[in-house]
């Protein structure tokens, strides 16, 4: 009899608690919205599978000792793994729209009011009992305007790493539901005389130009704001390696298996952090809840603001590019082409879009240097 109880307590079924099964669950509904749904699939299903592994009793995953600790530790808490995507991404990232149209610059850093009003936004949840967010959580949390993944994550590590995987599942939920979040403010905030305006070609960037601006953009960073720089200078490392022309098999590691690698210890360790302890509670729906109006006005802002440009510039700029300003690329900037061509047939936004697009992965990148800057990391 003894051997049989025994036997049953080394069982997972003798000790699941009923929050575990509650996160195995939304894990597998992660791995759905990936795998059925194709919703940001190359992280969501590495994070989607550390959840289930990380809420397996006994199986001490997430544990000292255990994988996913060490996952993290190595990559997350440090912020290694957020830099090195970072690099990926710059080296996948062309300059060129922004650099042959600079004043979209000033899309992307509108769209980057979501970050800051949130922030406001969660002090002010504080009123209602059950959430005790402190200045440093209310950072962490605003960042998921900037629907950029990495950075929300390298922030959360930073100023709230208990609040991570909450951070992390709303910043990629909001990035892959941007097809269907965006359009209907975009459409709200503008006629269609104005979804009609067809913008001037864009001019050829030259490679001096193009190998120019990333040292420029870094010089900015460290003279101006130096806490932004792990950021901007991995990115623009990524974008020289692009640009340059001598070290192409950099540039390719850097945009394929480098990028590909990190990513998936990325998700591993953002799903580590998904236990039903740290999720399963009142402030983790208020997160979700503040991420979505975190985009909202990142997306309201950037079209509004393309609005307010066209009543001091010659040359009409198509507002539905404001919305391209949140930093998820280039899945924004697709969304802008889409609504423009439904309204003008011979309307093609796409590369206009670039524009505010890269402006925001690098206003983003600011906004976090800024709040770390200003908050700084807990002691």
């Amino acid at each position: 009899m003894d051997s049989l109880i025994t036997l049953w307590q080394s069982t997972g079924l003798a000790h699941f608690e009923p929050g575990q099964v509650v996160m195995m669950l939304i894990g597998c509904g992660l791995l759905f919205l990936a795998i059925v749904k194709n919703f940001e699939p190359l992280l969501l299903v590495p994070m989607g599978f550390g959840a289930i592994l990380t809420n397996i009793p006994l199986a001490g995953f997430s544990e000292v000792g255990g994988l996913l600790h060490y996952v993290y530790y190595v990559g997350i808490d440090t912020g290694i793994f957020p830099l090195l995507i970072f690099m990926g991404v710059g080296a996948m990232t062309d300059f060129g729209a922004l650099i042959a149209n600079p004043k979209t610059l000033f899309l992307g850093a509108a769209a980057q009011f979501g970050i800051f009003a949130t922030l406001f936004g969660a002090i002010a949840l504080n009123a209602i009992p059950g959430f005790e967010f402190t200045l440093a959580d209310a950072s962490a949390i605003a960042i998921i305007g900037g629907a950029d993944g990495p950075t929300a994550i390298f922030l959360a590590s930073k100023l709230a790493p208990e609040l991570l995987g909450a951070i992390a599942v709303a910043a990629y939920s909001y990035m892959a539901l941007v097809p269907i979040i965006q359009p209907p403010i975009m459409k709200a905030l503008t006629n269609k005389e104005e979804r009609k305006i067809e913008m001037a070609q864009l001019r050829h960037v030259t490679k001096v130009e193009k190998v120019i601006f990333p040292l420029g953009v870094l010089m900015m960073s460290i003279f101006f704001l130096p806490s932004a720089t792990p950021l901007v200078g991995m990115f623009c490392l990524g974008n020289l390696m692009r640009e340059c022309g001598v070290v192409d098999r950099l540039s390719s590691t850097a945009q394929n298996e480098l990028i590909n690698i990190v990513t998936i210890f990325l998700g591993l360790g953002v799903g580590s952090k998904l236990s039903s302890e740290h999720f399963l509670n009142v402030e983790t729906l208020g997160i979700l809840a503040l991420g979505a109006v975190a985009f909202s006005i990142g997306t309201a802002s950037g079209v509004l603001m393309a609005k307010t440009m066209n009543k001091f510039t010659k040359e009409k700029v198509n507002p539905l590019i404001g919305a391209a300003g949140v930093s998820a690329v280039p899945m924004a900037a697709r969304v802008a082409n889409k609504v423009g061509l439904e309204s003008n047939p011979h309307n093609f936004l796409l590369m206009h879009a670039m524009g505010p697009n890269v402006a925001g992965v690098l206003g983003s990148a600011v906004a976090a240097g800024i709040l770390l800057a200003l908050v700084g990391a807990p002691t």
